[in-house]
């Protein structure tokens, strides 16, 4: 097994994006510290068909790639099978299969994956299980209705097995999540609904820890949210700002890296500036 970092995870997103030469990158490399965190310190997990493991459910699918980077630094997968991403025939989509090892759901309609986790949480308390369930959403999908029932039924069922992780990059498909369908304080919808709620930097390894394992006040069994701030396409400047540097035709606009793939000089930019995080 490799070392589990957020870099390496990054640096396996940059790799097989430039091989397969598809897009996605920025929503990936937003997200590789949370799935660090998660993977590396937080997952009960000795086996991936263990019964009682700890349950992840990666909602917002189109991050796929990070979630398999995170799974061969496990040694769950072998690295190398990553060489099929986006291939005829191959389990290594944009999206997440269920048939993969670690890959409990597949998922990549939006707004189903807290559907999922709710009822994974549910299903866990009636089985006496004490495992534990983890999803991660975009702030985009609060956007969806489903997210907004499947958040009232876990509290009414008070699951407190249950934690969202929502990646707050502020971007979705169509460009800036406050100008297509704004999501103004989450927290206190969140909290409206009977959610502990916690508020930190997505790229900060310690106050992702610290609040992962969080719990409410004895008594409450409160399902948890994470409002996780992050930067989108983090690590790579030009992703950040969302210039695409030799694709000139194509003006700066922050979902530029929600599609493009990169070109040659961008992927040697990418990999020099993930190299020294």
């Amino acid at each position: 097994m490799q070392e589990l970092t957020a870099r390496r995870i990054r640096q396996i997103v940059l790799r097989e994006s430039k091989r397969a030469n598809v897009g996605h990158i920025g929503s990936c490399l937003c997200v590789a510290d949370i799935l660090a965190v998660l993977y590396g310190h937080v997952l009960r997990i000795d086996a991936p068909d263990d019964p009682d493991r700890d349950r992840f459910i990666l909602s917002k699918g189109h991050s796929a790639l990070a979630l398999f980077a995170a799974l061969a630094l496990k040694g769950w997968i072998a690295e190398s099978a990553l060489t099929t991403f986006c291939g005829d025939d191959s389990l290594f989509s944009v999206h997440p299969e269920a048939r993969l090892p670690g890959v409990d759901f597949s998922t990549g309609s939006l707004g189903q994956g807290l559907c999922m986790a709710a009822g994974a949480a549910l299903a866990a308390r009636l089985q006496g299980s004490g495992r534990r369930i983890f999803c991660l959403i975009s702030d985009a999908e609060c956007n969806e209705g489903s997210v907004w029932e499947a958040t009232m039924f876990a509290a009414h069922h008070r699951l407190d097995n249950l934690t969202v992780i929502l990646d707050w990059n502020g971007q979705q498909a169509f460009g800036r999540t406050r100008d297509v369908i704004d999501c103004a304080n989450l927290a206190e919808r969140w909290q409206a609904f009977g959610w502990l709620t916690s508020d930190v930097d997505g790229h900060s390894h310690a106050a992702l820890s610290d609040a992962l394992m969080r719990s409410g006040p004895p008594g409450s069994r409160q399902p948890h949210i994470i409002l996780a701030r992050t930067v989108f396409g983090k690590g790579v400047s030009y992703m950040e700002q969302g210039i695409p540097l030799t694709q000139t035709h194509l003006r700066v606009e922050p979902i530029n890296w929600h599609y493009l793939p990169m070109s040659d000089a961008e992927y040697q930019i990418a990999v020099s500036e993930t190299e020294s995080l």
